[in-house]
């Protein structure tokens, strides 16, 4: 019988001219070029340039935040870069990129500024680019999600820590701007915190939201709904929410007085709860607690939700869970009635804040699994290259594939499919011209991606 298990015996040589690597990584060069996000970076780090230097320091810091998108974790992954300058142009040296690291940590404070300042202006000029593909675009909420995540740590490095989860790193704060279900997220804020923070620190809620509002143009502000778990439901940090007047869908924890108010309402209150998909979804159930609690101390307008549900076979329930059934609570400061303004619309909103999960899964695969310097103020600085690489993932994909699948996929398929083909670089009538394979599922794709950036105009 005939097999089809064995691969071609291959006779393999190292005199191949004029293939490339990574030829889908020009989408994000040309990314970089219609944001405008080089210019601004070139102009915002222009200080830290040092006379007679060959490299610009905005592009050392661009390249660094195209090498995380493609798949680098550590500095000196930047050679995949420096392999092909045709695509990425002059790429420094892995010296030059430390010593340019070190001096933006140096001065950390001017640094992040500028650097966030740089973003802040890319991240307008996309959405203006984008337009109905944006979010919020026709008066829609702008989901800003905070969460926490642990960032493990395998050495003694600046503010490593022992943490909640028994583990050794760092616990750092972060704030997605969510794109919905049909988009992926960008990168608001990426906070570095020490592994023993606290998960409900008012204070470190509070700058991550102050930066992520930074990053949502001025005319926009009153768009935005901060989404956190229970970890945000703090008085401090409601009260810096809402004296911005923006909207909020916050955690709560179960207190004695919630769950005194939770066995005293009567059965007829509670309506069914959705799913994803907007469907009543049987076993689950919502309603209101506002009236029942004292909460002259919090703020005002401010409303109580409950959602109750059965339990899934074979789960172990909690000593908050009462009667059977699970109970989670939530506040936010939208009123009665309106558009999809019912308790079940209300709580399907803030159980959609799980994306940020998913964006922070991302972030992991795009630099933020490690941390791989030492100091706290260059890890900083890391994490403000891993939020440029997730911003430029999404803008790519917002520009790029607004109306395929591939605006959803996450950075590994990303990667595979589109951003690591090779291609062949054919130079005639002064012109380079990148021509990929022709058997490659995707070819087309990338094609056109690249065609749609290369016609939207630069700033």
């Amino acid at each position: 019988m005939k097999t089809t298990g064995r691969h071609a015996k291959l006779a393999v040589s190292s005199d191949g001219a004029g293939i490339v690597g990574q030829a889908g990584g020009v989408l994000l060069t040309q990314t970089l070029r219609v944001t405008g996000l080089d210019q601004a970076l070139s102009a915002g780090l222009e200080r830290w340039r040092k006379p007679r230097a060959t490299h610009d320091p905005g592009k050392v810091v661009a390249d660094l935040a195209v090498m995380l998108a493609l798949g680098g974790d550590c500095l000196s992954d930047i050679a995949v870069l420096r392999a092909e300058p045709e695509l990425f142009g002059p790429v420094p040296s892995d010296p030059t990129v430390s010593r340019l690291v070190t001096s933006l940590a140096q001065a950390c404070p001017q640094a992040l500024r500028a650097i966030r300042k740089a973003r802040s202006s890319a991240r307008a000029r996309a959405r203006e680019l984008a337009g109905e593909h944006a979010p919020g675009t026709g008066g829609g909420l702008i989901p800003v999600d905070l969460d926490a995540t642990i960032v493990l740590a395998h050495s003694d490095k600046h503010d490593a820590a022992p943490t909640w989860k028994r583990t050794f790193g760092f616990h750092s704060m972060t704030a997605f701007i969510d794109h919905g279900a049909g988009g992926t997220g960008e990168a608001a804020a990426l906070v570095l915190r020490p592994g023993n923070a606290g998960s409900n620190t008012a204070a470190d809620h509070i700058t991550a939201g102050r930066l992520a509002l930074n990053q949502v143009p001025t005319r926009l502000r009153k768009q935005v709904i901060i989404r956190t778990d229970s970890g945000g439901g703090t008085h401090e940090f409601l009260d810096w929410v809402t004296a911005r007047r923006v909207k909020y869908s916050i955690g709560f924890n179960l207190t004695d007085d919630i769950c005194a108010a939770i066995l005293a309402l009567p059965e007829h209150v509670w309506q069914c709860a959705y799913d994803a998909d907007r469907q009543p979804r049987p076993g689950a159930w919502v309603a209101e607690l506002t009236g029942m609690l004292d909460l002259s101390s919090w703020p005002k307008g401010m409303r109580v939700i409950v959602r109750r549900e059965r339990p899934h076979p074979g789960a172990q329930l909690r000593f908050t869970d009462l009667d059977g059934h699970r109970f989670t609570c939530f506040v936010t400061g939208t009123r009665p009635g309106g558009r999809h303004g019912q308790l079940a619309d209300l709580e399907l909103r803030h159980r959609r804040r799980a994306r940020c999960e998913d964006r922070i899964r991302c972030a992991k695969d795009t630099g933020l699994r490690n941390l791989p310097l030492h100091d706290a103020a260059a890890n900083q600085i890391w994490l403000e290259l891993v939020a440029l690489a997730a911003d430029l993932t999404a803008w790519t994909q917002m520009l790029a594939f607004a109306d395929h699948p591939a605006r959803r996929w996450e950075p590994k398929r990303l990667r595979l499919r589109v951003f690591s083909t090779a291609g062949r670089l054919a130079r005639g009538g002064r012109r380079i011209r990148l021509r990929l394979a022709r058997h490659w599922p995707w070819t087309d794709l990338i094609a056109s991606a690249i065609i749609r950036l290369q016609m939207l105009p630069a700033p």
